[in-house]
């Protein structure tokens, strides 16, 4: 039996896999193998033939950033002409929007803008929640949160969530977690923070009862070593939030992705391969045994392989994205791709469902299966 075999026979045991197992397995190319067994593991947590989705909207509300990071095609610097914050009535709009065709959760993001005084954003949460209280503010990275705590005048991080979250922020995306290592952070976004203030907020976030979700981004030329520190790393903060006894489950989910190197100062890095991708989930999966949920990237990896990566230990599909279309005489038509995301759901073997943030399912989409339905009743 090959050591690869060991490992996984191990997971499947239900023991923990070490730092230097996780190394093996990501440098190991039996990527089918290791599949199965993440499927496998997959199965156990969710044993009914359901794959869950969010309809949610992404609302950029400013791309003034002074972080610079090489990778990112989306910020402008402060000053620049092509600089924008959008205005509380066009967020209100956005969100009204995401309502109507069923939405219930609002990833807003930002760069990290030093012109935004900290009562920008708790005026704006409790102006939100004043309009739509039922909405889910699923917002605002890591590092926008520890610029918030730049602008403050004084307030601690534990300070600057707890008066979010009193404005109404419900829970935290894991955006900007890249490489959860110095050497690769310093390489890529050297103004960013350490990986540790990354970590720094989740884990307040987490004592102050919110839940987080958990990302990578893998791509830039990091080692297996600093992919498996980076998986550990959540894995260990997880261990922490669930031992503590705090009101968050912590992560509710982790979300990985390769770098996309097209229009940004990093060019020549070569782009990540497919198969690289569904390794990575699987891994993930093995590794990351106190984390119940993985949502597949099928925007950034195309249709096919995101079908592809619900048997490789992804049981959630992510947000939809909510398109704007032409502007008629009649008013704007927007429209939800959730058409395509029943679609490919029902094409990989599986029956869709939309939840919320807290991965409470809302709405059963089996009007050509009842095994779904079934499954909920004597459940």
């Amino acid at each position: 039996m090959s050591t690869l075999d060991q490992i996984l026979d191990k997971a499947l045991l239900g023991e923990r896999i070490t730092f230097d197992e996780c190394v093996t397995l990501l440098e190991s190319d039996e990527i089918e193998k290791m599949g199965e067994v993440a499927n496998q593991l997959m199965l156990r947590r969710h044993p009914e033939p359901i794959t869950t989705f969010v309809v949610g909207r992404n609302v950029n509300y400013t791309n003034i950033c002074d972080v610079y990071c090489r990778f990112c095609a989306f910020y402008r610097a402060p000053g620049s002409n092509e600089g924008y914050v959008l205005s509380n009535e066009t967020i209100l709009n956005k969100i009204q929007e995401t309502i109507d065709v069923g939405g219930t959760e609002i990833l807003m993001q930002g760069g990290t803008n030093p012109n935004l005084p900290f009562s920008y954003y708790t005026d704006l949460l409790r102006e939100i929640k004043q309009h739509f209280p039922d909405i889910t503010m699923h917002s605002f990275s890591p590092a926008e949160i520890q610029k918030m705590k730049d602008v403050s005048e004084g307030l601690s991080l534990d300070e600057v969530i707890r008066q979010l979250h009193e404005a109404g922020l419900d829970s935290l995306p894991g955006g900007g977690a890249e490489i959860l290592d110095d050497r690769t952070r310093r390489k890529i976004s050297r103004l960013k923070g350490s990986w540790t203030d990354w970590m720094d907020v989740m884990k307040s976030a987490h004592r102050h009862g919110m839940n987080t979700t958990a990302t990578m981004v893998y791509g830039f030329g990091e080692t297996a070593e600093e992919r498996a520190l980076h998986l550990l790393r959540i894995r260990d903060a997880q261990d922490e939030c669930l031992a503590n006894g705090y009101d968050s489950k912590g992560f509710l989910a982790f979300i990985c992705w390769p770098f996309q190197p097209d229009n940004t100062n990093m060019k020549k890095v070569e782009k990540s391969k497919p198969e690289e991708y569904l390794k990575m989930v699987a891994v993930s999966r093995i590794m990351l045994d106190n984390i119940d949920n993985f949502q597949s990237s099928w925007v950034t990896m195309g249709p096919d392989i995101g079908k592809q990566s619900l048997s490789y230990g992804c049981n959630d599909f992510g947000s939809t994205m909510i398109e704007e279309n032409v502007v008629s005489a009649a008013g704007t038509t927007h429209k939800v791709n959730i058409e395509l995301i029943l679609q490919l759901i029902r094409e990989s073997g599986k029956i869709p469902a939309q939840r919320d943030t807290k991965y409470n399912t809302i709405k059963m989409y089996d009007d050509h299966e009842h095994a779904a339905k079934d499954f909920v009743m004597q459940n």
